[in-house]
């Protein structure tokens, strides 16, 4: 995916950043909700695969709207109209005609209305999980009332720059501490806190209802039943009120499009634009035994040591589990703080043999670690990997106590036969994850 560098257009005195990537035969735009910024939005992974294999097929169009991300701050309220002359300038900016606008939350409002005003420059809508209303009615009535509203947003703004709001945009990576730190930045170079409560103040009345049945373009409707962020409700509206549109229902909590299953999201886009689905996402993929171990009370030794001990600690203990890592052939794939995430090929008692090789690792450091272990299908994203597999890895090892080693029920069964020794843990729950788990623990 070929990324051009961050420009801006002007509409009047606002000037608007935006970037290109890819070269695809359809110029496609994200319309994103009031959090954007165009640089940190690629630091996802998950997001980079996305726009990955959109532009595959299109050439995508990122643009901060006004008031947030590397885009001008304005005073006074935002209205659409001054939103459809910004997506205006942006698109004569980088010379396209027409397009398709993908739009997520409040980008759905600016989509339809660009839509209706510019129905010469707009080839589809692609709406996932996007707003139609904010005020409850008969026909909204999941609304909230606007002082419960008003206080929902102040909680946010209060806690805004953490990344807290992962709980309820992507329920199964709620606790992934590398999700939650991007989420965290991502808020923080979008907007400042009283400027996430101007901005959600001057969309208190919004209603786009009376330009639906004006849409005269091709619309898909995309939403994830479950979706604990934006209640499927608006979808169910857009799609009976815009002439022609296409609504798909996918199953899933997650209100993030990158999180989840997204291939059938992407899938389902891909056929709309193009009449048909690739037989692949484009992703390698690869059947792998991922080892993830972290520190107990990570926090507390931290705070004993200082930050400068603490950084040569953890040194240390990387270098400890690196080399047991190399020794039994896996590889490092990455670590996050105390955390260290390694990936091995093959029937994984190597994995398992060398996770109890580490416990005993790290103890001449006065430290002790716990590990996790996980067999499944991973995506490769260059030197890293992602996937369901790793999450349920992570969870597995957030379940163990000092020095554990604990495995899934993938693990256990695979190795039976090996000389290698287990205890049931009982079956559990992993959250993010369907149905329930059996786990083990590997005896020493």
């Amino acid at each position: 995916m070929e990324e051009g560098r961050v420009r801006w257009a002007r509409n009047g005195e606002v000037h608007l950043a935006y970037r290109v990537l890819g070269d695809g035969p359809v110029d496609l735009v994200f319309l994103s909700g009031t959090t954007s910024h165009i640089e940190v939005l690629l630091d996802e992974p998950g997001l980079r695969r996305w726009w990955g294999r959109l532009s595959s097929i299109t050439r995508v169009i990122l643009a901060d709207r006004r008031g947030t991300g590397m885009s001008d701050r304005v005073a006074g309220p935002i209205t659409l109209d001054e939103e459809v002359g910004d997506l205006c300038a942006v698109l004569d900016a980088v010379g396209a005609q027409r397009v398709v606008l993908q739009a997520y939350a409040i980008g759905g409002p600016l989509a339809v209305a660009f839509a209706v005003a510019h129905p010469d420059r707009t080839l589809a809508l692609v709406l996932y999980a996007t707003i139609v209303a904010t005020q409850p009615d008969d026909e909204i009535t999941w609304a909230e009332p606007p002082e419960v509203r008003r206080a929902r947003f102040e909680a946010y703004a209060a806690a805004w720059g953490t990344g807290v709001n992962l709980e309820a945009m992507a329920p199964s990576v709620a606790g992934d501490p590398r999700m939650r730190a991007w989420l965290g930045r991502l808020e923080r170079l979008s907007l400042t806190p009283s400027e996430l409560l101007r901005l959600t103040e001057g969309y208190r009345d919004l209603d786009v209802r009376p330009l639906l049945h004006r849409v005269r373009v091709p619309a898909l409707v995309l939403h994830r039943t479950g979706d604990r962020f934006i209640d499927i409700g608006h979808s169910r509206v857009l799609a009976a009120r815009i002439p022609g549109a296409r609504f798909v229902e996918l199953p899933g909590e997650d209100s993030l499009p990158m999180v989840g299953d997204t291939d059938a999201v992407l899938s389902e886009i891909e056929e709309f634009l193009t009449g048909s689905r690739s037989s692949t996402s484009g992703l390698q993929r690869r059947l792998l035994t991922i080892l993830f171990t972290d520190i107990v009370d990570a926090t507390g030794h931290a705070a004993r040591l200082g930050d400068s001990r603490w950084r040569d600690l953890l040194s240390a203990h990387d270098a400890a589990i690196r080399r047991e890592v190399e020794r039994f052939g896996g590889r490092e794939v990455k670590t996050v703080g105390d955390g260290y995430l390694a990936a091995f090929e093959g029937p994984p008692s190597d994995a398992l043999r060398c996770a109890r090789t580490v416990v005993t690792a790290v103890r001449g450091l006065g430290i002790s670690v716990r590990a996790g272990l996980h067999t499944g299908e991973c995506e490769l994203i260059g030197d890293d990997v992602g996937g369901m597999a790793v999450h349920i890895a992570a969870r597995v090892c957030a379940m163990a106590g000092p020095e554990e080693v604990l495995t899934s029920c993938t693990v256990y069964g695979t190795v039976v036969g090996s000389g290698l020794q287990f205890e049931t843990r009982g079956v559990h729950q992993l959250r993010g994850v369907p149905g329930p788990w059996p786990i083990f623990v590997l005896r020493s």
